[in-house]
């Protein structure tokens, strides 16, 4: 929205500070900066606040505003004076403000950087979180214009005012003066607020999409008259899962004599239903989505599941109407899944709800299933249905326009029917969100997934985000950093899903193999070897063997203490007519059930040839695990996180103006319930495991597919089990570090207009900036002609290196660019001549000087950030082979020590940096200390885009970085340290 006042370019509007957010309910509000053009929105919203609420406000009776008040309050310079809505539908429904005041606390200009900040929420929205979300908000703009703190006067009664600022994690001050308490607000993220923000952000959008996903009535808007039609599908597939809310059939083309459609009322439009609409599932032309839009908008709908067509799918003018879509759902408080989606499932007995296209709604069952493809959600739940596997809940989002895989993995994380998240993507709306909620969720419960589209460059048709350019194996390698599974193919996925959701995680990668194949064992022991397992010798039972042969077998292996999980392997048995008998499938899946029913808590996986029944029975058994403890709870539902309190308090506070000013006295004032007070991020100190016992034990038709989803499970588990004892950054890096003179410095060499594409540094200058955080490059002299190489390795020191620095010969010894070990004089005019015969004059070659450094292996050590994935740390061996092999290993930044030597650890030729084949260990300590100072440095400067240190020659003792390229740009937005919002794509 557009301001009319007349205001200088300086005090332009700022539309950044618009954004949508999800309120405590799961609800969506807008918050943005109010203009002139609110008067009656402000007079009509502060006629329906009650009079507590206005005298927790003002600290008097205060039944209406003055003309006066109205013009302060909605004329803003947007610098000095700030004013924030939170609007539904057009209508405020909270506001805040903040005066900026000097030391005496009147009215006063930068560089006064203390405000006064004032509350009020409509009493009918509160206890949803608004006051928290504004309190965000408003901090961040605050910040923006140079104000660190925040001050309120509130009345002592009003402690529900005091929670609010209490429970935000900043740090204050309190003191009472004059029969009012007076806080201080420190406006300066810490690592409580930060925790305390993710926390509330987790809870309502997991809350949103439990709203979505457990409506108490659907509306399906464009239930076709007659049978078949995208509509009257849905309403069909609603009916035979025998969904437990209230359906509705609303087409505007039904005869206004219809009552009933399919047994369910039949209307033509929202508003002839009299009661509230939670879900409505739209199938009409695009054309139409709109006016169905505003109609659910109008009648108090919830949420919206969107299956037309016609979208960003169809182009750019497709995707304006895709942003217009989400713009009007979200302005009535409305999520949407879609458009161009396939539907959502919740098999949870309590709503049975079939909201899709899918004919046949699947069984109950532990595994939470997101997909972006409607297609891959047709295989995918095909294939769990042929398996015998059950979903607790399906959401195919289509174009993922709102709700996406980042909100299924909130939900997953507290949903108590889920022990493992299935996801398919095709693209990453907010990379870095989506590692912290899969760090998260990973810790908890298995997070498998699958990523398309990971070679195009570019998003697929429909996906309005921000393209990430680093390449696929380094968004695997961050992925697994957060212990996500990421697979390759649906089937893989599948395949992991089915044993993580039915067996206990392995301790450990010793897999005992038995069956009634010798070759069939031989086949399953070469794949264990190929994926890192460590495979005890096949025991062959023999083509004689019985089902009581396997329960025996099967039975001894899981007691054996040398072994961390079994594969059985089964073919069809040979009769004594030499014909190969199928058998009973039943009576061996009894046997195998049994024998791990009775044993100790392993993970058992079966490979089968063409025994029939045996992977059915296999998946008909019912899990033995025992109640599990869940890491938190959703709305309506018992057990909270350890520590997290469970009851609220309504909350206002109360800020007066400076003195001199005739406007009442402002307070911080609502009585909103505010929030349970968080330090953490929800968390669970006991996590919901897979099954501690076996349960349904999967069948696989091939050994290379059953040992893969063993791999997984053991480097998942492997994972959980280090995850449990996170990592740190030493404190040495406190000591040694300058953040201050390399913020100065940063500020210097970009200058007062730096240029939005960066600048390089100098030689120089990187070795100034990366010494500030203890990183000594070692210094090189130019050489542009003999003497001055003479000079310079006169005043270095012999030996000495002479090295070609322009751009196409950097680091190419294989072209004769360096020459190492020039022990004189002599020796150095020798190389100076070939060099320069060789590739060309000095001029061209921009030759340098630098004294040789001790033996050792040659390393790279880069960190950069990109747009969407945020900052990496990447680490290999320098040298062609490890370029054209890819051998190069990342992690998210910032690193902590366990990331640093993990990183060094998993490269494919990590083994040259431990001594391989007799040569001398390196000091891996002092890369790790360079990994860890360079995440630090990089971490703290945004503005530090792209560092490269190469070569950095590693020594038995010590190290030495012998180049160094720096990159310098404004800092890009960092969306995840802002406050909550909604993404817009």
């Amino acid at each position: 929205m557009e301001p009319t006042p007349e205001l200088s370019p300086h005090h332009a509007y700022p539309d950044h500070w618009e954004a949508d957010v999800v309120l405590r309910d799961g609800g969506t509000a807008r918050i943005r900066p109010i203009t002139t053009d609110d008067a009656e929105r402000l007079v009509s919203f502060y006629e329906q606040v009650s009079d507590e609420s206005k005298y927790y406000r003002f600290f008097a009776p205060y039944p209406r505003l003055s003309d006066r008040d109205v013009h302060r309050f909605t004329h803003h310079d947007y610098v000095d004076r700030v004013g924030l809505a939170v609007t539904i539908g057009g209508e405020f429904i909270g506001t805040v403000r903040f005066d900026r005041i000097n030391e005496q606390g009147r009215p006063a200009s930068a560089p006064a950087d203390e405000a006064e900040v004032a509350f009020l929420v409509q009493d009918a929205h509160q206890g949803r979180g608004v006051a928290s979300a504004l309190l965000e908000h408003i901090a961040a703009v605050a910040r923006e214009r140079g104000i660190r703190r925040f001050a309120a006067e509130v009345l002592p009664a009003n402690n529900k005012m005091i929670k609010v600022f209490r429970d935000a994690g900043y740090t204050q001050q309190r003191s009472f003066e004059d029969g009012s308490v007076h806080l201080t607000l420190d406006l300066e993220p810490t690592e409580k607020s930060l925790a305390v923000q993710r926390g509330r952000e987790q809870r309502a959008e997991a809350r949103s999409v439990q709203r979505l996903l457990a409506p108490g009535s659907v509306a399906v808007i464009g239930t076709g008259r007659t049978p078949g039609g995208v509509g009257r599908t849905v309403l069909r597939n609603l009916l035979a899962a025998g969904f437990t809310g209230r359906t509705y059939a609303v087409n505007r083309a039904f005869d206004e004599g219809l009552a009933t459609l399919d047994g369910v009322p039949a209307h033509r439009s929202l508003g002839e239903i009299d009661e509230q609409v939670d879900l409505a599932v739209i199938a009409v032309p695009a054309h139409r989505v709109p006016e169905a839009v505003a109609d659910c908008g109008e009648h108090g709908v919830q949420g919206l599941v969107v299956l037309s067509a016609g979208y960003a799918e169809r182009g750019s003018a497709g995707r304006e109407l895709q942003r217009e879509l989400v713009r009007q759902a979200r302005s009535y408080g409305m999520r949407i899944i879609g458009p161009n989606a396939f539907g959502i499932i919740n098999t949870a007995e309590s709503v049975r709800l079939n909201a899709s296209l899918a004919p046949e709604s699947p069984a109950r069952g532990r595994i939470g299933l997101f997909t972006q493809s409607g297609a891959i959600g047709i295989a995918l739940l095909s294939g769990l249905h042929r398996r015998g596997a059950g979903l607790s809940s399906f959401i195919s989002a289509g174009n993922r326009a709102d709700v996406s895989g980042n909100d299924f993995l909130q939900y997953s994380f507290e949903d108590p029917d889920t022990d493992v998240a299935l996801l398919y993507l095709e693209s990453l709306g907010n990379p870095r969100k989506f590692t912290r909620l899969a760090r998260r969720t990973a810790a908890v419960k298995p997070v498998v997934v699958v990523k398309g589209a990971r070679h195009s460059g570019t998003n697929p048709p429909g996906h309005a985000v921000p393209v990430s350019r680093i390449p696929d194996a380094t968004v695997s390698a961050l992925m697994r950093q957060a212990g996500v599974i990421r697979v390759d193919t649906v089937t893989e996925m599948v395949d992991a899903g089915l044993l993580l959701a039915g067996q206990p995680l392995p301790a450990g990668p010793r897999v005992a193999i038995l069956g009634n194949s010798e070759s069939l064992g031989l086949l399953t022991y070469d794949a264990c070897l190929a994926e890192g397992l460590r495979p005890r010798p096949p025991r062959d039972l023999t083509t004689a063997a019985s089902p009581q042969d396997f329960r025996d077998a099967l039975a001894e292996a899981l007691a054996d203490g040398t072994c961390d999980a079994v594969i059985v392997t089964a073919i069809p048995w040979v009769g004594e007519n030499g014909e190969a008998e199928t058998g009973d499938g039943e009576v061996l899946a009894a046997a195998l059930r049994g024998a791990a029913a009775g044993g100790p808590a392993k993970p058992v996986a079966v490979v089968h040839v063409e025994i029939g029944g045996l992977a059915e029975a296999l998946a008909a058994a019912s899990s033995t695990a025992a109640p599990r403890t869940r890491p938190t709870t959703l709305a309506g539902r018992p057990a909270a996180a350890p520590g997290a309190p469970t009851g609220a308090a309504p909350a206002t506070a109360t800020a007066p103006t400076g003195p001199g000013t005739e406007a009442p006295a402002e307070t911080a004032g609502t009585t909103e319930t505010t929030e349970p007070a968080e330090t953490t991020e929800p968390a669970a100190t006991e996590a919901a495991d897979p099954p501690a016992r076996p349960g349904r034990i999967p069948a696989y038709p091939a050994a290379e597919r059953a040992v893969r989803a063993m791999a997984e499970a053991v480097k998942y588990a492997q994972w959980r089990r280090q995850a449990a004892t996170p990592g740190k950054v030493p404190e040495f890096l406190d000591e040694t570090t300058d953040e201050p003179g390399a913020a100065a410095l940063i500020d210097t060499l970009l200058g007062t207009a730096p240029d939005p594409r960066g600048r390089p540094l100098t030689h120089d200058e990187a070795r100034e900036l990366l010494g500030r955080y203890g990183i000594p490059v070692r210094p090189t002299l130019p050489a542009p002609d003999p003497e001055a190489a003479v000079a310079a390795a006169a005043r270095l020191g012999y030996p000495v290196a002479l090295k070609t620095t322009a751009p196409h010969l950097r680091h190419r010894a294989d072209l004769g660019g360096v020459r190492l070990d020039l022990t004189d004089e002599d020796a150095l005019r020798r190389a100076y001549a070939e060099v320069t015969e060789l590739l060309g004059k000095p001029a061209e070659l921009l030759p340098v000087v630098q004294s040789m450094a001790p033996r050792g292996v040659d390393t790279v050590v880069r960190a950069s950030i990109d747009a969407a994935a945020g900052a990496v740390l990447s680490f290999g061996l320098a040298g062609a082979p490890s370029e054209l092999l890819g051998d190069t290993a990342h992690r998210l930044v910032p690193a902590t020590d366990r990331d640093a030597a993990e990183l060094i650890r998993s490269i494919k030729a990590a083994p040259v940096l431990f001594g391989w084949r007799g040569s001398a260990p390196v000091d891996t300590p002092a890369l790790e200390e360079l990994l860890l100072r360079l995440s630090r440095l990089v971490d703290d400067h945004p503005e530090v885009v792209s560092v490269a240190l190469e070569p950095v020659v590693v020594a038995p003792q010590g190290l030495t970085v012998l180049g160094a390229t720096v990159r310098l740009a404004p800092p890009p937005p960092r969306g995840d340290l802002g406050p909550r919002r909604l993404p817009n794509y």
